[in-house]
């Protein structure tokens, strides 16, 4: 399912992606984990950079290797616009270079998994 479906997850990932991180949250419960912000933005983005590797490999019949590249820079500029926009197009966000820092290193251990699954073999 995922492949058939790589470009659509993909794509309304990123538009919801977009939009939580434009939009004012109120009220958010505090997890009690410091830097918890960083290790969500850490977890989103690897699945960001997930999805478009699917979509690049699959759906777009790339290489496996371009495709991690690809999904890989798409995802960190993706990460970076959206840090300038929060500061710029927001009244209640600011631009937070630690959350694209977090950003970039959970798309970077997406790609090192992607890059290491090559290699690994579970038999049945």
């Amino acid at each position: 399912m995922l492949k058939k479906y790589a470009l659509v997850l993909a794509v309304f990932y990123s538009l919801g992606l977009a939009t939580v991180s434009l939009i004012t949250l109120n009220n958010l419960p505090n997890v009690g984990i410091n830097f918890a912000d960083k290790i969500f933005h850490f977890i989103v983005y690897g699945v960001l950079a997930y999805l478009w590797f699917n979509t690049f490999f699959f759906k777009f019949k790339y290489k496996k290797r371009k495709a991690i590249f690809y999904a890989a820079l798409f995802s960190i500029i993706f990460g970076i616009i959206i840090e300038v926009l929060q500061g710029s197009a927001t009244a209640s966000r600011h631009t937070d270079v630690y959350d694209a820092i977090a950003n970039t290193l959970g798309v970077l251990f997406m790609v090192a998994i992607l890059l290491i699954n090559k290699k690994m073999h579970i038999k049945n």
